[in-house]
């Protein structure tokens, strides 16, 4: 058996590597290969997984949305890469292979053009951003209600469509809206907190002068690095607030992106380099960068993700993917809007729908050490924020149940 796996993002090319890693290891495993529709498909290449077609960066990094963005992009060979895509795809599924699409209505409509027999995981919506379990939300307009789901007729159709050999949401309430309709949907949880483990009382009793923050400006440039400049006024505010406590703030920046510019900010902003000491060996990245300003330290990694995820207590996030990994750890998040193309105001307050009081968002950077000063004299609220990102993002395991249900299914 061949799968092709079709995604259009970083996050959702992450996720359906996860799932294609999980494929290879199962017994008389399928000769897996990606086509990222958006990018050129970094995750794939990490994991070893042959790419076919023709691959090419927007201009938008694939948030081509706003009309000018969009219009970016078809100067920059929109237009004839998707016609190579579809070409490339139709021809696929002419030759026999089976898909899987991870992402939004794109890659789901070109799995169900290419003829082949597909699967679905839905990373984009969730019924959370409508409603939650009891519940429709206040901001939910009629029309969503009269539809009834995040997904729109045409969607749930292709999802329902004979060739459609399982749907895999993204959590349990927007499997059991998807249940209404005639769509075989499997729900096995969310691949996006594959390798992360929670700790049910990680965040209890906080105290200020033990608490470890991870800033998150996200994997785009330049969008990330005006959303670290940003992010660098909100703890200098917390600094001068708290000036007599120490602190510890971990710089999550994406292997992707260059390093220069971040550390530039740092130094205009009065952070001075220190060379590493044994002290702060608790991060597995040999190339971090420590940074020091009064009591406070501050860590620039890109290869340790994952172990700043795991030992913050909160975050201060101006992304999509890593702020959704935090939340489904159980810790609160912290946003602030910027000037896109990604994290908008309006994507800021839907991530607030999506993930609950998990998420705070704040108008202004200056307005940050208020709400850790509100959340640390809260406990009963961190425990209901540790119960609500694991809720709303589930167990780590996600792409191993996918993988070996993909397996019986075609």
């Amino acid at each position: 058996m061949k799968i092709l796996m079709v995604s259009n993002g970083h996050g959702e090319d992450v996720i359906a590597a996860c799932i294609a890693e999980q494929l290879r290891a199962l017994s008389n495993a399928p000769q897996i290969v990606a086509f990222p529709l958006v990018g050129e498909g970094h995750a794939y290449k990490d994991c070893n997984i042959p790419i076919i077609g023709y691959v090419q960066k927007m201009p938008s990094g694939g948030f081509n949305k706003n009309p000018k963005h969009l219009l970016r992009d078809i100067s920059g060979g929109l237009i004839k890469l998707t016609f190579y895509q579809y070409k490339n795809i139709h021809q696929w599924g002419k030759n026999g292979g089976k898909i899987l699409a991870v992402g939004d209505l794109i890659p789901l409509f070109f799995a169900w053009l290419s003829g082949a027999d597909y699967g679905f995981v839905g990373t984009a919506k969730s019924e959370y951003y409508l409603r939650d379990e009891k519940d429709w939300l206040p901001q939910t307009s009629w029309l969503a209600r009269w539809f009834g789901s995040m997904y729109f007729p045409w969607e749930c159709w292709l999802m329902s469509h004979p060739r459609c050999r399982g749907v895999f949401p993204r959590d349990r309430l927007t499997s059991k809206i998807l249940e209404q309709w005639p769509i075989r949907v499997f729900d096995l949880g969310n691949p996006m907190m594959d390798g992360f483990e929670s700790n049910p009382t990680v965040n209890l009793n906080l105290k200020y002068d033990s608490l470890t923050i991870v800033l998150l400006p996200g994997s785009r440039s330049p969008e990330a690095q005006q959303n670290w400049k940003i992010i660098l006024e909100a703890i200098q505010e917390i600094i001068k607030e708290k000036h007599k406590n120490t602190f510890t703030f971990l710089g999550a920046i994406s292997p992707s992106l260059n390093l220069d510019s971040f550390i530039q900010f740092l130094i205009y902003k009065g952070w001075i380099f220190q060379p590493i000491t044994t002290s702060k060996l608790s991060l597995n990245d040999p190339h971090r960068l420590v940074f020091s300003q009064r009591q406070t330290t501050l860590i620039l990694t890109q290869y340790s993700y994952k172990d700043c995820l795991q030992m913050a207590n909160l975050a201060i996030a101006m992304a999509g993917t890593a702020t959704e990994q935090f939340v489904g750890l159980g810790k609160p998040a912290i946003t602030i809007p910027g000037n896109g193309p990604q994290f908008t105001l309006n994507f800021a307050k839907q991530q607030t729908y999506l993930l609950g009081e998990s998420v705070i968002l704040v108008d202004h950077p200056q307005q940050v050490p208020t709400v850790i000063n509100s959340l640390l004299r809260n406990p009963q609220k961190l425990q209901r924020i540790a119960d609500n990102g694991r809720k709303r993002l589930g167990t780590s395991g996600a792409a191993k149940r996918i993988a070996q249900c993909l397996r019986d299914c075609f």
